[in-house]
């Protein structure tokens, strides 16, 4: 038995979960907050309760120090050394890492040439590996990257029709994202199906605050709705999604902006929270739906709209579907969004969900098609954590 440590580090938190392996048992986990705050939070699952504490938290190596002596104080480890491999989510690892790899200076290297296509998350990702590194000095390292599971699109698909030496000199193609959790629903769809991934077309559905669609042909990526950046695809909390991109320059001529500026209100101004004027939870979206509110229910029909657009072209590119995932904080809990999509899909795909059976399924694997559905349609909670841990324990020592 191996125990083996799940990271994601944030700019400002630290989430983890620590596995035992081979047979994938998870023993805690838990996440600092408010990382550089005299009032940073820590919380950890002991004995199935939540710990918490409020605390000041300067920096990553303290949060990281604490997380671990907890982990021993709680006695979930005997000792740090019991701890055999981490593995750490890396956001964007370019045409560079196509797979996960063990850590070694030659990698961090690498990974820091990046920092420009992920200004916020890559120099994030590797003050946790750092400070993980420095306190489990015996342990073996493993990147896990999000972009790597999209590295198998055509460049057909991932080349824009822009001057090709911005892709010579700066590397401006379609990366997508969240390919960690696109991955593990898609082979976890196969399972389920039992079917060998390599003999099933699966579209994936990971919609939440930030989400992103993928076309999975054989258990490869072949398309993805985000792009050079995960503010690319469809509508999403405070993000726009796919737009004119002659609004930029529109904006900024008309209300005099800058180019960060127009940045921001794409990134956290639009999205659900922009044509709503309400929230970027999808929650409050229902709520306000449901008393009449013309915005609201705008903002569903608009983010329904772009998902179903996306489905139907992936149908086209795969020649056909054998399954569509839901996942992601929205995929697993809101019935509605479901539902609707799937009404939308019944004319043109032969898609049928049992409406009861989707009205009471919220983050549990199964299957809400019905027999007479032409597409299986699946909800899979997502569990990016297992494949970190899982490529950790598989790299561990190379």
């Amino acid at each position: 038995m191996t125990k083996i440590i799940s990271v994601n580090a944030g700019s400002s938190s630290l989430k983890f979960q620590l596995f035992e392996m081979p047979q994938e048992e998870v023993l805690t986990s838990g996440i600092v907050e408010r990382i550089g705050f005299e009032d940073a939070m820590f919380t950890i699952k002991v004995n199935g309760e939540k710990v918490k504490k409020t605390l000041p938290i300067p920096d990553h190596e303290k949060a990281v120090a604490l997380l671990l002596d907890a982990l021993v104080e709680h006695k979930i480890v005997e000792s740090l050394e019991d701890i055999k491999g981490c593995g750490h989510r890396a956001v964007h690892g370019g045409e560079i890492f196509k797979e996960s790899v063990s850590v070694n200076e030659e990698v961090v290297e690498q990974f820091s040439s990046l920092n420009d296509l992920a200004p916020l998350h890559n120099p994030a990702g590797l003050v946790g590996y750092r400070a993980f590194k420095k306190n489990l000095p015996h342990a073996s390292h493993t990147f896990v990257f999000d972009t790597a599971f999209h590295q198998t699109m055509g460049k057909e698909t991932y080349i824009y029709p822009l001057p090709m030496k911005y892709y010579d000199q700066y590397k401006v193609r379609r990366y997508g994202f969240h390919g960690t959790s696109h991955f593990y629903v898609a082979h976890r769809c196969a399972e389920l199906m039992n079917k060998d991934i390599k003999d099933t077309k699966i579209i994936t559905c990971h919609l939440g605050n930030g989400a992103s669609i993928t076309a999975v042909d054989g258990g490869k990526s072949i398309n993805t709705s985000m792009g050079f950046t995960p503010l690319a695809g469809v509508m999403m909390g405070t993000r726009c999604g796919d737009i004119d991109p002659a609004i930029v320059t529109f904006l900024q001529k008309k209300e005099g902006l800058s180019a960060d500026e127009v940045e921001n209100i794409m990134n956290k101004e639009s999205g659900m929270l922009g044509v709503s004027g309400i929230s970027s939870d999808a929650r409050d979206i229902e709520t306000a739906s449901n008393e009449g509110k013309e915005s609201a229910i705008l903002t569903t029909d608009v983010y329904v709209n772009r998902v179903i657009t996306t489905i139907g072209a992936y149908f086209v590119q795969l020649g056909g579907v054998d399954a569509i995932v839901f996942t992601g904080g929205i995929g697993e809990n809101d019935m509605r969004i479901r539902q609707m999509v799937c009404d939308k899909l019944t004319a043109a795909l032969g898609v049928h969900i049992d409406a009861q059976l989707n009205a009471k399924s919220r983050g549990v694997e199964v299957l809400l098609s019905t027999p007479s559905s032409n597409v299986q349609v699946w909800l899979i909670p997502t569990n990016e954590e297992l494949v970190i841990a899982r490529d950790a324990y598989r790299l561990l020592g190379k």
